[in-house]
């Protein structure tokens, strides 16, 4: 038997998924917005060394020790800056994770009824 209503039913369907995926980008923008508020720190050398980032990864402040500008001291200063911009971005990317389960999670819940 012939449905005249089913191209309604998958019209309505897909704009409720196109309707559902312009909010994921919504909550997505949202989200950079939150993560560029957020600031992580990256330490080394007992905080002779201290990076600050954002939650996107932007690198915000480096605060370096007196002890460590002296002319002697620059192979241990490019270590430690290193190191500590090194733990800095993976703070910054355990805040991002944390942030996109947020917003995949949203996605999902509203999609499942979708399908």
């Amino acid at each position: 038997m012939w449905n005249i209503f089913a191209p309604l039913n998958q019209h309505t369907m897909f704009g409720d998924l196109f309707g559902k995926l312009q909010e994921a980008q919504e909550k997505m923008k949202d989200s950079k917005v939150r993560l560029a508020r957020i600031t992580v720190d990256g330490e080394a050398g007992d905080g002779a060394v201290k990076v600050t980032v954002t939650g996107n990864r932007e690198v915000k402040s480096i605060d370096i020790a007196e002890r460590l500008l002296e002319k002697d001291s620059k192979e241990e200063l490019e270590d430690l800056v290193i190191t500590a911009l090194n733990r800095a971005l993976k703070n910054a990317e355990n805040a991002w994770e944390t942030e996109m389960k947020g917003v995949a999670g949203g996605m999902m819940g509203g999609l499942g009824g979708l399908f």
